[in-house]
């Protein structure tokens, strides 16, 4: 039985690690060719080695916040493959604090990498995805925060709602080229970041999520593959709490 992503190919950014290095297994698992994009070559190589089991992937830096950077990773993938099915917008940072205490700095990094860095793929995702004429997919990651506002968290949660207006607009702009454009709003998953959480700040979060348990990277890609494949034709501009619930 085939895979559900056999013979295409998808980008991931921000994929040397975390939910990104999920994502990218996942589409791996499914037949994909996956380009692993990241700012940090050398984790995007040693990525590529510890997916060598899963199928054939390749690494490539890049910088989501220039433009030039996400041109050229857009074209070689769409190259270097049999033109571009699947882009994911998965790379982001975090600079928490009070508003009161941080600085523009703080806020406009934020912007830059989440916003500006989507936008750009989208952008990009849009011209080569449609190039081929046959369509694909373009997946956004926003966050839970991006729908309920997290308090020390104004630039990450500005950011990540600014994500649900662009995956909306973006999706009627590209849906006559049949590219469909969807996000995913995660909640606590188990990435580096939650892991450095105190146990007790942990609990703490986890008493309003429903289902009583963090996330696991694996649930995040499997969204993916779902909004990535055949599965998901008729969903377009369509935003997925993958959260336990939280903030439902």
């Amino acid at each position: 039985m085939g895979g559900l992503l056999d013979g295409r190919t998808a980008v991931v950014t921000g994929a040397a690690r975390g939910l990104g290095f999920a994502m990218a297994r996942g589409f791996l698992q499914q037949g994909a060719r996956v380009v692993v994009a990241d700012l940090d070559k050398d984790a995007a190589a040693t990525a590529v080695e510890e997916l060598a089991a899963d199928g054939q992937a390749l690494a490539v830096a890049c910088d989501v916040t220039d433009e030039l950077s996400v041109a050229e990773l857009a074209e070689r993938a769409s190259r270097d493959g049999a033109g571009l099915d699947v882009w994911v917008n998965n790379a982001g940072i975090l600079r928490n604090g009070d508003m009161a205490d941080m600085p523009l700095s703080g806020f406009r990094a934020l912007i830059d990498v989440h916003v500006q860095g989507s936008w750009l793929g989208c952008k990009y995702a849009g011209i080569h995805i449609g190039a081929h004429g046959r369509g694909g997919s373009i997946v956004n990651i926003s966050s839970i925060g991006g729908k309920a506002g997290l308090a020390g968290q104004t630039n990450y949660s500005t950011a990540k709602a600014a994500i649900l207006g662009l995956t909306k607009a973006a999706a009627k702009e590209l849906a006559p080229k049949s590219i469909r454009v969807n996000t995913i709003l995660p909640g606590i998953m188990r990435t580096a970041m939650a892991e450095q959480l105190a146990p007790e700040d942990l609990a703490a979060r986890l008493t309003d999520v429903p289902l009583g348990r963090i996330g696991e990277p694996h649930e995040i890609a499997d969204a993916a593959v779902f909004l990535a494949s055949d599965m998901s034709t008729f969903v377009t501009g369509a935003a997925l709490e993958v959260s336990g619930g939280r903030f439902m």
